[in-house]
Parts: structure tokens; sequence; C-alpha cells
């Protein structure tokens, strides 16, 4: 399938299914996420897993040369079953630890979450994201789900780590009323509704050494650490050599 034209140049979007040849370059594509960010351990897990085991729940864009400039992951799993039903506190972690758990078991999905949307480099602000969201959202539908739900990471909350979510997820602007963080806006303008807070969405610990690798800060003093790219701060802890990242994420909801 096509989509229509933003301020981005034409692009041919389809499953990875559909192109299984586009696998590598998927991976390959070069992105600014934050290097501690892919150090989460249920990421590390189960991220590759994806392409290989659920290449239908992955969207890839390329452009008129070929070449891949954006790609979107979700996953399925069973929303309505016992010990489920609410959207988890632990977000994004939990939905891929759900939909491997029920891919395992046989159960048959009612849901999909998405996992993630990364624009390429070169091509970012041009409109691309929301037509991912879109494209993420019509596949969904597509498949016979009612709904598409995403852990979505505010990419504004970095420039305000120490203001709990819970206050900046619902910030809204006053011309419109849309939300002020502009990838929560994106999902709102899509047609998504901001349902919660999950508050431990994604973990990452590590050694400080290992900190200290991923961010180039020293790490040296107890307590909080604000890190370039953290929606958060890290907390220290000298005495046992570590420091461990809780990163909160909004859950959103697009009903199809």
């Amino acid at each position: 399938m096509t989509t229509p034209q933003d301020s981005a140049p034409e692009l041919t979007v389809t499953t990875l299914a559909e192109r299984p040849e586009l696998r590598g370059a998927v991976w390959g594509m070069a992105e600014d996420w934050p290097e501690f960010i892919l150090h989460d351990h249920v990421g590390w897990g189960y991220m590759g897993r994806i392409l290989t085991e659920l290449p239908e729940y992955v969207i890839v864009a390329t452009d008129p040369e070929g070449a891949v400039v954006a790609r979107g992951f979700s996953v399925p799993f069973v929303l309505d079953m016992e010990g489920r039903r609410e959207l988890p506190a632990t977000g994004w972690d939990q939905a891929l630890l759900w939909a491997f758990s029920d891919l395992r078991h046989g159960r048959k999905p009612d849901t999909v979450s998405a996992i993630e949307i990364t624009v390429t480099t070169g091509m970012l602000g041009r409109g691309i994201s929301g037509r991912m969201v879109a494209a993420l959202r019509d596949n969904a539908r597509a498949r016979g789900f009612a709904e598409l739900v995403a852990p979505v990471r505010p990419n504004a909350k970095h420039l305000e780590p120490e203001v709990p979510m819970s206050e900046y997820a619902f910030r809204t602007r006053e011309r419109d009323g849309l939300p002020h963080d502009p990838w929560l806006r994106v999902h709102v303008r899509a047609g998504g509704a901001i349902d919660a807070v999950a508050p431990a969405s994604m973990t990452v610990a590590g050694s400080l050494e290992q900190w200290r690798t991923w961010t180039g800060l020293p790490f040296d003093t107890d307590g909080p650490v604000r890190v370039p790219g953290g929606l958060v701060p890290v907390r220290c802890s000298l005495e046992h050599g570590h420091a461990v990242y809780v990163e909160p994420n909004v859950w959103v909801r697009h009903r199809l």
C-alpha cells in the first residue's frame, strides 16, 4: 500500500512479511536512540524476534530509490484474560512479554500494541512519523483488531526529567487543547486518546562502568543523575556499584 503525501517524498509502505528482503535494511537504518535505551533486557531479548516471528506486524517505509526510511514494530497479545484486562503499569516491557508468551501458548490475540516507530535521521521532521502511526492503525484494522494501543515515549519529556509523567502527559495547549508533547500530539491527531501513565514501562540496570560507557558521564555521586535523552533521572548507588533507570511511558488507545 502507498500513503498520501505530506512534506515527505512519495513513500511505499508495506509489511515486512510482504518484503522480507528488507529485514537487514530495517536494522541498518541510521537512528538516534540514546545508547542506554538499547540495553533494556526485555527489548534485547525480544525485539529481533518480532522481525522473524511476527513480520506481518512490522511496517516498513521505503523512498522512491528503495531505501528504508522508517520502520514501525507492533505485537499482538491477549488483553481480555484473567490477570490482565488493564493496560499494564510496566508498559513497553510487559507488552513484549505478553505478546511472546501468548505466541508460545497459542492464544488468540485481541489487541495490538505499537512497540517502536523510528524514522531515519535524515528524514526527521517531514511528517513521516504520523504516517507510520496511521500505517500501524491500518495494519491492525486489516487484521481484524478493534484497537491499537501504544506505550508512547513522549519525545520532549527529556527536557524536563524531574517533572512527574503524571503531570507532563496530560498537559495541553491552550489554543487547540491538543497535548503539549509533540509525539503525544501526533498520536492524538491520528485518532488516539491518552489513557494512563505506565510508570515502569522500561527498566535499564547496569554497573556504574556500563553507565559511564553508555553516557560518557562520571557516575561518581549517589542519587539521581540526569542523562541525555532520559525521561527521568537515573538512580545511582556508589555503595552497590550500580545505577537503574526506570522509564515512564504514556498509554495511548487507538480505537479502530
